[in-house]
């Protein structure tokens, strides 16, 4: 699973670049973003291919940077989105205030089930499954570039989440075919990407959510872009306009 993740990662962000929908020429800390959170998943993979061959004790060492790492990667994602959206770069096919919501969101609850993960780090049934569903987060934006976004306008954000799930899923299949039962872990995980998901669009749309949207873009690019509007797209690219 640690390698399904890193391969959806690494097609998804390149075919952007292939495609023509994406550039070097971005700020210097979206670059630093995007070596922090590809490393992070050659950093999982790594810790996964260390059990794979009993080298517990360095899995253990190295995962204290993991825990440094993982901070570094929910602060960079809280910093990368608010950015991008005072420059008024959201997706066109996100509402630009649900963007800024869905990305801290999720980043944040990428956090709290690595954070859960090493508490119980010694319960390794626990962790390597709380671990997996605090990754399986990461790969939202990855799946966004393999989707057709454009054309799930305005459930684009259910159709990413859906692919996110699509692991868990897999691992508690598994579970239920092993052991007879699902592992409380699963639930734990995939309930806390099940509740971001929600807390997403009743945060975002709320008076509160909008203050917060304000408070971000005030004085910048963004400040000119209508929150609740979908943007344009750029220009060649026709797609389906919400009603």
């Amino acid at each position: 699973m640690a390698v399904a993740m890193a391969a959806v990662i690494l097609i998804g962000f390149p075919m952007q670049y292939m495609m023509g929908r994406s550039t070097f020429h971005m700020p210097v800390m979206v670059h630093v973003h995007a070596v922090v959170f590809f490393g992070w998943t050659l950093f999982y993979v790594l810790q996964n291919v260390l059990i794979n061959r009993a080298s517990i004790v360095l899995h253990r060492r190295l995962g204290w940077i993991g825990a440094g790492w993982a901070a570094v990667v929910v602060g960079l994602g809280i910093y990368t989105t608010a950015a991008m959206v005072r420059r008024g770069g959201s997706p066109f096919f996100f509402q630009p205030n649900y963007f800024l919501f869905m990305n801290w969101l999720t980043v944040l609850a990428f956090g709290g089930l690595t954070a859960a993960a090493i508490v119980l780090r010694r319960r390794t049934d626990w962790h390597r499954r709380l671990m997996l569903c605090g990754m399986v987060i990461l790969t939202g934006p990855a799946w966004g570039r393999l989707l057709p976004l454009p054309l799930m306008i305005p459930w684009a954000a259910w159709g990413v989440f859906a692919a996110v799930m699509i692991l868990p899923a897999i691992g508690m299949m598994t579970d239920r075919r092993r052991t007879g039962r699902v592992h409380p872990a699963w639930w734990w995980g995939t309930g806390t990407i099940a509740a971001i998901q929600i807390l997403i669009g009743v945060v975002a749309f709320s008076p509160a959510g909008l203050a917060v949207y304000d408070t971000v873009v005030a004085g910048a690019a963004g400040e000119r872009v209508d929150p609740l509007a979908f943007p344009p797209p750029p220009p060649g690219l026709a797609g389906p306009r919400p009603g």
